[in-house]
C-alpha cells in the first residue's frame, strides 16, 4: 500500500476481521496458535529465533509486529494478506516483515516458518514485550508510519 490513510484502512479492516474471526468455535489466534501449533524457541546473541510448524489447510491471524525483522519460510506453500496487498509463497522463500505488519496466512500445505528478532531479552515473554505491539497506536509502528510518511512527500 501507498499511502499511511490505505495503511490504516487496512488496519482497521484486519483488526475488525480478527474481532469476528476470533468468535468461530474452533479458530485459533493469539497465543492459542502456539498451544496448537509446535513452536521452537532458540536465542542468540541478541537474537530471538523462532520456528513454529503449522499444518496444512490452517488459517492464522498473526500479532502486530513493531519491529523491523527477517521471517523465513523453510517448508510448505502458504498465502499472505497484508496491508502489502496478498501473495503466495513457496519455500524457500525470505523477506523483511515491516512494522505494523498484521497479517492473515492460509497454509496449503504444512508450514515451517522461522522469524529472527533482534533482542536482548532472554524470556519469551519479555521478548513478545520487546517486539510485539497490542495495538497500532505504539509508539515504535507510529515513528516507522511517520517515517514513511515524510518520504512519501
Amino acid at each position: 500500500m501507498n499511502s499511511l490513510a490505505q495503511r490504516k484502512a487496512f488496519r482497521n479492516s484486519i483488526s475488525e476481521f480478527h474481532r469476528v474471526f476470533d468468535q468461530y468455535d474452533g479458530v485459533i489466534t493469539g497465543d492459542e496458535i502456539e498451544e496448537h501449533n509446535p513452536v521452537e524457541h532458540f536465542f542468540a546473541d541478541g537474537q530471538y529465533i523462532r520456528k513454529v510448524n503449522f499444518p496444512a489447510q490452517e488459517f492464522i491471524v498473526t500479532k502486530i509486529h513493531k519491529k523491523k525483522h527477517p521471517f523465513f519460510l523453510m517448508k510448505g506453500k502458504l498465502s499472505i494478506l497484508s496491508e502489502h496487498g496478498k501473495v503466495s509463497l513457496e519455500a524457500p522463500y525470505f523477506d523483511i516483515t515491516l512494522p505494523g505488519t498484521k497479517r492473515i496466512i492460509f497454509t496449503h500445505t504444512a508450514c515451517t516458518f522461522i522469524t529472527v528478532h533482534a533482542t536482548d531479552q532472554t524470556e519469551v515473554d519479555k521478548v513478545e514485550e520487546d517486539v510485539i505491539a497490542k495495538d497500532f497506536n505504539d509508539p515504535q509502528i507510529t515513528a516507522h508510519d511517520m517515517k514513511l510518511l515524510m518520504e512519501e512527500k
